[in-house]
């Protein structure tokens, strides 16, 4: 049974407190309602992901009932209840937006199937509305990340169970990384959702993580579902996780340690299935040591840290990046692969991503030539900062880079350009297998 709660409404008091206690017996939050009042009342404050209502009700029909909670809660799933068996009235009903009509007395197996449909499908509909506002983000492929990387994404996406801490500059790709677990993951069915830390106040990011009730808050008019429930048994992902104020510390852990968690304004404990992953570009042990950030909450995110070494620590891969950022169709003059392979990149992944997308648009179809890139001035470059320390393994390296990235990983055209016999290139790229910045299976 997905996790989530139900709302019964019905006016023979046998029969709510029935239903009411079986499905808290199965592990859901239930709720119920003798009016069609209390009913829209207890949907504005509480938000359940599905209501079982009776089609006859004291104070208005069923179908008008309907009507009225699909206008309050769009992804909400409702199930009519009828001791009166009418054909019309069910196609009414269905053609009105109800998942299911049934006939009383109902069988408690049923009830539950078709209950257990309608969490499915507000899940569904959730990441549906998830994807639709998601930013369109970093779609980069694995030539993002180094060899080693894959496996520890592997490993994090098979122990889909505990928490995983990102740790890097900004722009090196945590975000990536964190969608590509889920991705790889036997979570990969349900949402991935994502919060930047530091971009709401307390309460509001409280509100954000857990949801609230109707009134939790001066303009909390409605109750809101968080990200926790929404994830399902998906993935919350929490960005700038060192951002995340003292209060609302405790709660995360809970989650994460308990799989429990309450809206804000609410008494109801509610549980959650979901992933914590979390990302940083601060040194969070400093963090600790000034106790702006929980020791015990953060001994339990660094179960499986991955750390994302900034570009200028990468200076093999930048020509594998560059053929692999480099949009479609767009090609580069010799002098602006120097300028690629010789700047430091403080802006990282995402610095690199942008200037050559910015080129390419103001290069109009034309070889990119050093000048569109518009790379600062005066920034510490690769070769000049480094002059004294590269080595002559150093030197062969960047020339087979920049080789390859004007032959577009073309190892036969990149031999030529070196001067150097096809084989010659071929094991010298073998030798660098620890680390390759191209592989058999990149060039040809």
């Amino acid at each position: 049974m997905i996790s989530g709660s139900v709302l019964i409404v019905d006016d023979d008091d046998t029969v709510r407190d029935t239903l009411t206690e079986y499905f808290e017996t199965i592990g859901m939050v239930a709720r119920g309602a003798a009016t069609a009042a209390d009913a829209r009342a207890a949907v504005m404050r509480h938000l359940p992901a599905v209501v079982v209502m009776d089609l006859r009700l004291p104070d208005v029909t069923g179908l008008s009932l309907l009507d009225q909670l699909r206008d309050d809660d769009p992804d909400g799933a409702i199930i009519l209840l009828t001791g009166h068996a009418d054909v019309r009235v069910a196609v009414s009903a269905m053609q009105r937006g109800a998942l299911d009509v049934l006939e009383k007395p109902v069988d408690l197996e049923t009830l539950r199937a078709a209950v257990q449909r309608g969490m499915e499908l507000v899940t569904l509909r959730r990441e549906v509305a998830i994807l639709r506002e998601r930013d369109s983000g970093d779609r980069s492929g694995p030539a993002l990340l180094q060899p080693s990387f894959e496996k520890l994404i592997e490993l994090a996406a098979r122990n889909d169970d505990a928490p995983v801490l990102i740790l890097g500059e900004t722009g090196t790709g945590k975000g990536y990384v964190a969608r590509r677990i889920h991705d790889t993951s036997r979570r990969r069915q349900q949402p991935f959702v994502e919060i930047n830390c530091a971009s709401l106040g307390a309460v509001f990011f409280e509100s954000e993580l857990f949801g609230h009730e109707r009134g939790a808050f001066t303009d909390a008019r409605q109750a809101k579902r968080g990200l926790v429930e929404v994830a399902a048994n998906g993935s919350v992902f929490l960005d700038e996780i060192g951002e995340l104020g003292l209060d609302v510390q405790p709660k995360l852990l809970k989650v994460i340690e308990e799989q429990r968690f309450r809206r804000l304004g609410g008494t109801t404990e509610m549980r959650s299935a979901a992933r914590v992953i979390c990302a940083t570009n601060q040194p969070m042990h400093t963090l600790v040591a000034e106790t702006r950030f929980r020791a015990d909450l953060f001994y339990r995110l660094q179960v499986l840290t991955i750390t994302m070494p900034p570009l200028r620590d990468r200076p093999d891969e930048l020509a594998q990046l560059v053929t692999h950022l480099l949009p479609r169709g767009a090609t580069l003059t010799p002098d602006a692969t120097r300028a690629l392979l010789a700047y430091a990149w403080p802006g990282n992944i995402r610095e690199l991503k942008n200037t050559l997308w910015r080129a390419a648009i103001l290069s109009e179809g034309q070889p990119i030539a050093s000048a569109a890139l518009a790379l600062p001035i005066g920034t510490p470059r690769l070769d000049t900062g480094r002059v004294h320390d590269l080595s002559l393994a150093s030197a062969e390296r960047r020339a087979i880079n920049a080789a390859l990235l004007a032959t577009d990983g073309n190892r036969a055209q990149a031999a030529q350009r070196l001067g150097i016999a096809r084989s010659t290139l071929h094991e010298k790229l073998r030798a660098r297998s620890d680390n390759p910045t191209f592989t058999p299976e990149q060039t040809r």
